[in-house]
């Protein structure tokens, strides 16, 4: 059943995921500084037009997204990334771990194979380095921290607004592969770093938004029971 976008809390919105654009595609949020627009992960890459309609009825202007920050470098959250740079000229973010597999196109790496599906090779503007970072937006700033176990260079994002954590942790569940580069003590290591920052709300990066605060270390704590 096809949901409409969400907004989690104020001007932070769900705009695209499996019950709402196409079920291939991973979540996708969109977050409002103030008139500019920032984009965490795009879908598997068939839904984008379905992705600029979202948010031109939310009322917004695609053409202010000025970023892409990418979770890690699965098809089904970077396939839009070449159209939204082609027509927008967004700028592409994702750490450097990740950032190889989506200037080479290499169908393994970002799971292209398992989706039947090519990715194109794509510049990637900024490389995240390092475990964590601050990317700010006039007087609002997002933090990244490196969390890998997923991917070697998957990251998780956290910003406070309204009184609220907002946490974007994306593929907390997993899976975890060799051919991803999949680790999963690496994974232990970063749900104890998610759990620390005691988020009010989770944004996932498939089944959606968690929240309250009990419910987003409930979530990621029964992650950590299955792969013990």
């Amino acid at each position: 059943m096809r949901i409409k976008t969400e907004e989690i809390i104020s001007d932070i919105y769900l705009i695209g995921g499996p019950n709402i654009t196409l079920p291939d595609d991973a979540t996708v949020y969109l977050i409002d500084f103030a008139g500019v627009l920032v984009l965490i992960d795009s879908g598997a890459g068939r839904s984008f037009s379905q992705l600029v309609r979202n948010i031109e009825m939310l009322g917004l202007n695609p053409a202010k997204i000025t970023q892409l920050i990418l979770t890690h470098s699965h098809i089904d959250h970077i396939g839009s990334v070449p159209l939204f740079r082609k027509q927008y000229g967004t700028k592409i973010l994702i750490h450097e771990l990740d950032a190889a597999a989506m200037e080479s196109g290499d169908s393994i790496r970002t799971a292209a194979n398992w989706y039947g599906t090519t990715f194109p090779p794509t510049q990637i503007d900024q490389k995240l380095k390092g475990a964590q970072g601050i990317l700010k937006f006039g007087r609002e700033e997002i933090h990244w921290l490196h969390t890998p176990g997923h991917t070697p260079g998957s990251i998780s994002l956290y910003l406070d607004r309204g009184g609220k954590r907002i946490l974007f942790g994306q593929d907390i569940h997993g899976p975890f592969h060799k051919s991803f580069g999949s680790d999963i003590e690496a994974w232990k290591k970063s749900m104890q770093a998610l759990l620390a920052l005691d988020a009010d709300i989770l944004g996932e990066g498939h089944f959606g938004i968690y929240q309250p605060k009990d419910n987003v270390r409930e979530y990621i704590e029964r992650y950590l029971e299955e792969y013990e």
